[in-house]
């Protein structure tokens, strides 16, 4: 489990509108990458393409390479199921399955695959799921409850459970955090931190403060005005990106002084 995420001169289409141009980046395995920038400048969309994602909208498409561990995700013949198989999204709410338990929504991926397992097997899973998502002693004497009658910070602690149930590479996050009050933001933000040291963490996050807590790289993107395709702007490690920019949009953003 984790690897590392090369984009190379990436283009991101809708139709005709360019969104996203020219980006280039390396992230390393077993780290956390932040994307932070101001709204509409395209983080979220370059994040979904890391795993397929923008293409449920019609005419999505890309150009250029995004390399796994040396894969193009984009070549002829790859399906993106399994591409979202290996790299997992957790969504800026929590969005356990209303109609299934807490034991049921952890297994729900396995399930979509058609991967059959013994009953001991599935018990094995969702407790280890649930244990890795900080989740197992907060829930295992009420699995066959509804996921959604848990709490907001503990549903997107079960998506997470459901998306490392199925042994991903990659879990992309988009803004896990904004629709949750500062205790279980806290609480996700420390199952980042140890995510890490199995996975390929990547966070699209509006909060700076929270950025500067868990990545170890940040990426910065803006763009020029409407109309106008989003750019990664600067790179670096996040100490960097908010002690030391090397462009002034970077500090203008990271200072508050725009966005």
């Amino acid at each position: 489990m984790s690897k590392r995420i090369d984009a190379v001169d990436l283009n991101v289409y809708y139709g005709d509108f360019l969104a996203v141009e020219g980006v280039n980046i390396n992230i390393e395995p077993r780290s956390v990458t932040a994307f932070i920038g101001p709204s509409g400048c395209g983080k979220t969309t370059f994040l979904r393409t890391i795993n397929r994602m923008h293409e449920v909208l019609p005419g999505a498409r890309v150009t250029g390479k995004l390399l796994v561990d040396g894969d193009d995700i984009y070549a002829a013949g790859v399906d993106p199921v399994t591409v979202r198989t290996q790299i997992g999204m957790v969504f800026q709410r929590p969005n356990p399955f209303p109609t299934m338990s807490i034991r049921e929504n952890v297994l729900a991926g396995m399930r979509l695959n058609n991967k059959r397992m013994s009953r001991s097997d599935a018990d094995d899973l969702v407790e280890k799921s649930l244990r890795g998502a900080n989740l197992w002693n907060e829930v295992k004497d009420r699995l066959d409850r509804p996921g959604s009658g848990l709490s907001g910070g503990q549903q997107q602690r079960l998506c997470i459970a459901r998306t490392i149930a199925v042994s991903p590479d990659v879990i992309l996050m988009d803004e896990p955090c904004s629709a949750l009050d500062p205790i279980s933001t806290l609480a996700v933000e420390d199952l980042i931190l140890e995510l890490k040291e199995q996975y390929t963490v990547v966070i699209v996050t509006h909060n700076m403060q929270q950025a500067a807590r868990v990545s170890d790289k940040t990426a910065f993107f803006n763009i020029a005005g409407v109309g106008k395709p989003g750019k990664l702007i600067e790179y670096d490690l996040t100490t960097n990106i908010f002690n030391n920019p090397q462009e002034k949009s970077t500090e203008d953003y990271v200072s508050g002084r725009f966005g």
